[in-house]
């Protein structure tokens, strides 16, 4: 089961098509979604959890964690609605694509991409392109 929750003024429209697309995107990579949250917060949320969990004082997109059994997905998903916004500006994209880009990417790490090499972030970047064109916005 997929949910949404909130810890900013952010609410996500669209809820159940982004679930089905999440589902489609798990389900094609022979995997099956089990819980997994998706908590919407501010800058300042997710950096208190960057330095508490991760020990790294900086500001991010998505904190992902992970406690998938298998094939099974489940985790919780934190996601800065701030960086998302200055992201989409900065990549010069929208506020949707890039939101929806940031949820499959935790999806991603839960499926075993990872994204710490150059390689790997290409791969990555390119897997993030290939579930955003499942997309209808």
């Amino acid at each position: 089961m997929i949910a949404f929750h909130y810890q900013t003024d952010f609410i996500l429209e669209n809820q159940s098509q982004i679930c089905d697309w999440i589902e489609n995107v798990i389900s094609s990579e022979g995997c099956q979604a089990g819980e997994i949250n998706y908590i919407f917060c501010d800058d300042s949320y997710l950096n208190k959890m960057n330095v508490e969990f991760l020990n790294h004082d900086t500001y991010t997109d998505i904190i992902s964690f992970d406690y998938s059994l298998g094939k099974e997905l489940h985790g919780d998903i934190y996601i800065s609605i701030e960086r998302v916004t200055d992201n989409a500006n900065l990549y010069q994209s929208t506020f949707d694509n890039e939101l929806c880009r940031v949820m499959i990417h935790g999806i991603l790490h839960y499926m075993g991409f990872k994204d710490k090499t150059s390689a790997q972030q290409k791969e990555m970047t390119e897997k993030e392109n290939q579930c955003l064109t499942r997309l209808k916005h």
